[in-house]
């Protein structure tokens, strides 16, 4: 396939883990999903050469499963709030199902607070998925993964959020990120400390802290599709107060400057790994 041929089509996918696909050995599976609640599945072996992985916060539940032959896991990992260690071991192949951002499915016996920056053994909070896992854990094949994980959902349900923090997600999305809290108060018409408390229990972070993500995501996204970005411009149109401002911020979330990030993901060893299903 063709490397601008697969850029366009990943660049649907606003979840980005571009350190992911750095880390990867080889290729990096993705498979953008029909589900609305699910953003896209991968799949992707750690290469021995790499000696950290970072997660850059998403927003999203992942569930990861490590399928090696004599010892299979999977965790549910939570959201981070910063650039991250995500403990891949060497050499094992891996098949993740990112749920999309704000989404957290029903079947997890675990609170949205408990979720966010934290791994959680998928069988302890969801012993339902023991088939599942099986199957998922057992084949090679990426789009046989795929397809065991979507039969097992077509019977789940995502958590449902109340009708206000539904509204607050949707104007964060709307406005990628770059909104206060007093303007969430003004188009819900609800005080700041209501939205704050109802976002808190249905989503388990601030809505300022879901915010920060979302425009970091915006920048990643920029970064990864625009032809010619210019970061004062990205910087004034994510609403930061100066360019100064978001360097760091950049920095904190995904571990390098908008320079250095620019460069890593513009080179043909980032393209050339990622295979669109």
């Amino acid at each position: 396939m063709l490397k601008d041929s697969v850029y366009d089509r990943v660049s649907g996918i606003h979840s980005k883990q571009p350190w992911f696909v750095l880390g990867a050995a080889q290729d990096f599976l993705l498979y953008h999903s029909d589900i609305p609640d699910i953003s896209h599945f991968y799949s992707f072996e750690a290469d021995p050469s790499t000696e950290q992985v970072l997660a850059i916060p998403d927003g999203c539940v992942d569930i990861l499963f490590d399928c090696d032959e004599c010892r299979p896991t999977a965790k549910v990992c939570g959201t981070t709030l910063s650039a991250t260690n995500a403990e891949f071991i060497h050499n094992h192949r891996y098949f993740g199902v990112r749920f999309a951002p704000g989404v957290i499915p029903d079947f997890l016996d675990a609170s949205a607070i408990e979720l966010i920056e934290h791994q959680l053994n998928l069988l302890d909070v969801a012993p339902k998925a023991m088939s599942a896992f099986e199957k998922i854990v057992s084949r090679r094949i990426f789009s046989e993964q795929v397809n065991a994980f979507e039969n097992f959902y077509l019977n789940q349900s995502t958590r449902k959020l109340s009708v206000l923090t539904l509204q607050t997600v949707g104007e964060i999305f709307a406005q990628k990120g770059n909104i206060q809290i007093q303007d969430l108060a003004t188009s819900t018409g609800f005080t700041t400390r209501t939205i704050q408390r109802q976002f808190l229990a249905d989503m388990g972070m601030s809505p300022k802290a879901f915010s920060r993500i979302i425009r970091c995501q915006s920048a990643v996204y920029d970064i990864n599709h625009s032809k010619g970005v210019t970061f004062s411009d990205l910087a004034c149109d994510l609403g930061f107060s100066d360019q100064s401002h978001f360097l760091r911020e950049f920095k904190k979330l995904v571990s390098v400057t908008p320079l250095d990030y620019l460069h890593r993901v513009k080179h043909d060893a980032y393209v050339g790994r990622l295979r669109y299903f």
